[in-house]
């Protein structure tokens, strides 16, 4: 009779233990359980590269393309997404801002240029950019946050608009600071589709860089200068920890040549944290701003598992505090 009891007991204390570690397991899967699709990769890929003639600030139809594009596939997953508008000389051109979360004051910005320099494809430079916002897009679709997460495709990132006050980014990050926003920090998405594991395939602004990071081109980076915050040290920890692609960290003084070149620099202009995602641009990548830079370069799994990682990485970091 005792013994019986005993049993009993012993199967409620497991059932209820069961009960207890079920919703802590099946919180952390299905957190994860959303995957990032090569296969939807490829087909952000052939929208954005099949325009008629090249996404240049000179060509307004082929940007509005492709603008369009952004919006239309923001849309399907976002709270709310938009343009934001704006004139040089006599042309408009737009940013696509698709919002998640939108009940909360403080926000993440993830950002992405959608223009090319010149006559190219431009499919690492930035095509692969975009497709990981277009991605984010989905996977971030119906997550409770406890932050604002605006993805922002940019035009006007390439030259001759490079540094100055017509990138769309700039006018994006006066924006926020003009209205006084709550920004957490900035993620920059710069080339991460390129990757070559042959020796001696990676450059660096110093030689003496390769004896600390190798010579192979076989990663992605976080980038971030010195003194930028507690965003860009908490993202690049939480990064860095994440198995799904081979991952460096890598923080230098806003003058070493290569670090600032992208959107995040307007964030750093009006003192956001922020960071780059990418595979090094032209210190990798040879076929940078030449009509080399197609498609058939790319590594696209390891481009997917990059856009995974940044996933799993923002969804930590804005995850509810329990």
């Amino acid at each position: 009779m005792v013994w019986a009891v005993l049993q009993r007991f012993h199967f409620m204390v497991n059932q209820l233990r069961l009960f207890l570690f079920l919703p802590t397991v099946f919180c952390y899967g299905f957190l994860f359980s959303q995957k990032a699709d090569s296969t939807l990769v490829l087909k952000h890929f052939a929208e954005i590269l099949n325009t008629k003639g090249p996404r240049n600030y000179k060509n307004i139809t082929a940007l509005n393309k492709v603008a369009s594009y952004i919006h239309q596939e923001f849309d399907q997953y976002t709270d709310s997404t938009i343009y934001q508008e704006y004139e040089v000389g006599k042309n408009v051109y737009k940013n696509v801002i698709g919002s998640f979360g939108t009940k909360h004051e403080n926000r993440i910005i993830i950002g992405a240029h959608y223009d090319v320099c010149g006559a190219q494809d431009g499919a690492d430079d930035n095509a692969s950019g975009v497709v990981g916002l277009l991605e984010l897009a989905r996977l971030l679709k119906g997550k409770e946050l406890n932050a604002r997460i605006d993805l922002v495709a940019y035009s006007l990132e390439e030259p001759p608009f490079f540094r100055s006050q017509n990138m769309g980014s700039y006018v994006h990050a006066k924006w926020l600071a003009d209205n006084r926003i709550k920004v957490d920090g900035m993620i920059c998405l710069e080339m991460i589709g390129y990757f070559n594991d042959a020796k001696k395939s990676q450059d660096y602004p110093l030689g003496l860089l390769k004896m600390f990071y190798g010579g192979r081109g076989d990663y992605i980076t976080v980038v971030s200068k010195f003194n930028r915050g507690k965003f860009a040290r908490q993202y690049k920890r939480k990064m860095k920890k994440n198995k799904n692609v081979k991952t460096k960290a890598f923080q230098a003084p806003g003058k070493l040549p290569g670090i600032d070149f992208s959107d995040h620099l307007n964030y750093w202009k009006f003192g956001y944290s922020a960071v780059m995602i990418t595979n090094t641009g032209f210190y990798r990548n040879k076929n940078y701003h030449h009509s080399t830079d197609k498609l058939e370069t790319l590594d696209i799994e390891r481009m997917t598992a990059v856009i995974q990682s940044v996933y799993e990485t923002v969804t930590e970091i804005t995850l509810p505090k329990e």
